[in-house]
């Protein structure tokens, strides 16, 4: 087993970058990102894909759908 942390892609349209960042920073990197280059401006984001699929996962993981 990896002890290395999954990484998740960003990418920024302005800037016309893509990067991969650790999970445990992303948010992090994704604010400073914005802070410096698009005057806190949300531009640099998480993959959309890669976000609402991590969403469905947490949906289904947590049960939320699940009929009581």
């Amino acid at each position: 087993m990896s002890d290395e942390q999954p990484s998740v892609p960003v990418f920024c349209d302005d800037c016309g970058t893509t990067t991969r960042v650790p999970l445990d920073d992303v948010g992090e990197a994704i604010e400073r990102h914005n802070d410096q280059l698009h005057d806190g401006e949300e531009i640099a984001q998480v993959d959309p894909d890669i976000a609402d699929h991590l969403a469905d996962l947490v949906v289904d993981d947590l049960g939320l759908l699940d009929e009581e």
